[in-house]
């Protein structure tokens, strides 16, 4: 599978996806551990000042080294400040420079009765949790006292877990990136297995089949390339079997007019009679080809959708019983019987008399050609709204395998019968197209050996055109 460009860019956007999704979920973990760590830190900040906040107020003596002790031993800074801003005590650092976050502000609210909080960084970069409240002696503040406790602890922590997020997600990552590149595979292989098929077939390589069994829409998708190429090799050979007709169908009556036409002309005949029969041989032959150009000029402005329609109101059973008057002598030739019934009450139907005698025609007609013995019979039954028009004859009949294709162009029912039985296998292309022109339906139904029946559906309520609710 060289130059797997689907693949690749299936391989990007998978990637690209899994890298969006760790990032968006690796800032949301740093995020919630980091909220989480400062909370704690807060909350144990000021619960550390209430502490010393009591016994700063509960205690007189020692008091200043009792609270230094303590906040040596719990690794804190405490500062007592005066409302002025001034240093009372400490046990932290004595530069001023580190006691910048002892503001006039703050003091007056602690002074206030109120409590603050916030985070410091000194000028060494050092970063503290600095927790401020009020003491209270006598009922009133005497002093505000500050503590304050490093994050450098916290720092490791977050950094520890930052580290861990991060060659987590660089493992998942690789993992995911493993894991898109045989998805990607998997998925565009099937894709360029079509590919190289529909190339072959496109080439005129009409043999190439797609073998992918799944049972989803990229299975659906190469049983329908599959279907493709079965119908393009279809047409291909009743193509090649249609112009192979053509060409003997042709070269007969050539045959006959370059022949008699030369007898004609050389003056080889003995008596006007024999004149008169090659003279008749020629004309036949003529209108052998005229019938074949016809076909051919029918079906063309057909598929270009260029035919055009003269609707009338025409009666059936005259129509159908002048189309077997015309057919008799075809029929009485080879001894078969033609029986034309009408069954219900005769009705009148607005469409294309011309065209609807000629459907009639071309099934009475192939019905004669491939019936040997035995009968064809023409049936039209009438019923509140509805026609049906049967053509049923005894003859060799139609396999069952072939019956799905008969009404496509250039397709021929065993290959044998057009040598045998003569056509073009036009006609019922031509009834189908003209069926459906009209407003009708057509079914067929057929036997070996035992004949065949088309059966045609007409709605006398609606006009040529017009489609059914």
């Amino acid at each position: 599978m060289k130059n797997n460009v689907i693949g690749l860019k299936l391989g990007i956007v998978i990637s690209g996806l899994f890298l969006v999704v760790l990032l968006f979920l690796g800032v949301a973990v740093d995020r919630m551990f980091t909220s989480f760590y400062s909370a704690n830190m807060k909350t144990e900040t000021e619960e550390l000042a209430s502490h010393f906040t009591v016994m700063a107020e509960s205690s007189e003596g020692g008091t200043s080294e009792m609270i230094g002790t303590f906040a040596e031993f719990s690794a804190v800074s405490i500062y007592n400040v005066r409302q002025d801003g001034s240093v009372i005590m400490h046990s932290g650092v004595q530069d001023p420079a580190y006691q910048s976050f002892i503001r006039i502000s703050d003091v007056n609210r602690i002074f206030s009765g109120k409590k603050v909080n916030f985070l410091y960084e000194d000028p060494a970069g050092g970063r503290y949790f600095v927790s401020g409240q009020p003491i209270v002696k006598g009922g009133k503040v005497a002093s505000a006292l500050y503590l304050m406790a490093s994050t450098e602890r916290m720092d490791r922590s977050l950094a520890g877990v930052r580290s861990l997020l991060v060659l987590s997600g660089i493992g998942a990552f690789l993992l995911a990136l493993g894991s898109t590149w045989i998805i990607a595979q998997l998925l565009s292989r099937p894709l360029l297995q079509m590919q190289q098929a529909t190339r072959k077939i496109a080439a005129g390589e009409l043999e190439t089949r797609v073998d992918i069994g799944s049972r989803d829409e990229i299975g659906a998708l190469a049983g329908a390339i599959n279907d493709l190429a079965v119908d393009l090799q279809r047409y291909r050979d009743s193509r090649q079997e249609f112009f192979a007709n053509i060409s003997h169908e042709l070269r007969t009556p050539i045959t006959y007019l370059e022949g008699y036409a030369n007898v004609v002309k050389e003056r080889l005949y003995e008596t006007e009679e024999e004149k008169d029969r090659y003279l008749d041989i020629i004309y036949m032959e003529a209108r052998r080809i005229q019938h074949l150009v016809d076909d051919l000029f029918e079906l063309a402005k057909m598929e270009e959708g260029k035919i055009s329609l003269a609707p009338e109101w025409v009666d059936l059973a005259e129509l159908a019983g002048q189309a077997v008057e015309k057919v008799r002598l075809k029929a009485e030739d080879k001894n078969l019987e033609l029986y034309c019934t009408v069954e219900g009450t005769p009705q009148t139907m607005y469409t294309d008399g011309a065209r609807m005698e000629q459907i009639v025609l071309n099934l009475l007609e192939n019905a004669i050609r491939y019936t040997e013995r035995g009968s064809v019979r023409l049936r039209l039954s009438f019923q509140p709204g509805v026609v049906k028009l049967a053509v049923q004859d005894t003859g060799i009949g139609i396999p069952e395998d072939e019956l799905p294709f008969i009404f496509e162009r250039f397709y021929r029912v065993e290959k044998s019968r057009s040598r045998m039985h003569g056509g073009t296998g036009l006609g019922l292309s031509i009834v189908h197209k003209l069926v459906g022109l009209l407003g009708g339906t057509i079914t067929v139904a057929s036997r070996p050996g035992e004949g065949t029946c088309f059966e045609l559906y007409f709605d006398l309520r609606l006009k040529p055109g017009e489609d059914r609710a």
